[in-house]
């Protein structure tokens, strides 16, 4: 299997160093400029398979890159993250009305950056990434519908596992309830809100093995994420 190809656009010299490092660790083939006309020059010679954009770059912003790529032909379906240290509510929705399909605020963790990079990978190029969807010490294997927290077998039921995938392929990412039944049950659910409060005890009863950490964070008026560092 070819290495999944990574554009990373960043001309934080420092940070795009160490992001190209964990990604190369992983197996990724980085491809990196700090310059917004060199990345749409980069991405017409061969489209990656993903792009890290950060919003701020020398010549073209990272919002009009992103614009650009998606009106191309060949990269009009490639996933973008935008990288930015723009956390108002009003930069990340012009980011994701522009085509980005996800976004992380500066600081991050390379780690958790690596992750999501990982789970948009397994929804959008499933031939790259496999079957196994993990996280920590978490696994989850799609076709043998087979989940192990530190090689222990988990005892999870249908929707458990449905909820459980949903949060492996968003780690670090906070859930609703509403957002939670549109992706677990379906946007017709006749469902009620605290349902999901149900089976999210059930699946952390399930995940959360005597002396393991819980993995699943509940946000006060938020919702829920799959989240190590809380």
């Amino acid at each position: 299997m070819s290495k999944p190809r990574l554009l990373l656009v960043e001309d934080d010299t420092a940070l795009a160093e160490l992001l190209q490092w964990h990604f190369e660790q992983e197996g990724y083939d980085v491809v990196r400029t700090p310059d917004g006309e060199e990345a749409l020059l980069l991405s017409r010679e061969a489209p990656p398979d993903i792009v890290l954009l950060d919003w701020m770059i020398e010549g073209l912003s990272g919002i009009e890159v992103c614009r650009r790529l998606r009106r191309a032909t060949d990269t009009a379906n490639v996933p973008i993250i935008m990288l930015t240290a723009r956390g108002e509510e009003e930069d990340r929705i012009r980011g994701l009305e522009t085509g980005a399909d996800d976004y992380v605020t500066k600081p991050f963790s390379p780690r958790e950056l690596v992750a999501r990079v990982a789970a948009i990978l397994r929804r959008m190029r499933p031939a790259l990434a496999g079957q196994l969807l993990a996280y920590g010490d978490l696994e989850l294997d799609t076709v043998a519908h087979k989940a192990r927290r530190a090689g222990h077998l988990l005892q999870l039921g249908p929707t458990e596992f449905r909820l459980l995938r949903h949060f492996l392929e968003h780690p670090g990412r906070v859930f609703s309830r509403e957002r939670l039944l549109d992706a677990v049950w379906g946007m017709d659910s006749d469902i009620e809100l605290r349902t999901v409060d149900v089976h999210i005890r059930r699946l952390r009863k399930a995940v959360n093995l005597p002396g393991m950490p819980d993995l699943i964070r509940t946000v006060r008026s938020a919702g829920y994420a799959l989240d190590l560092d809380k």
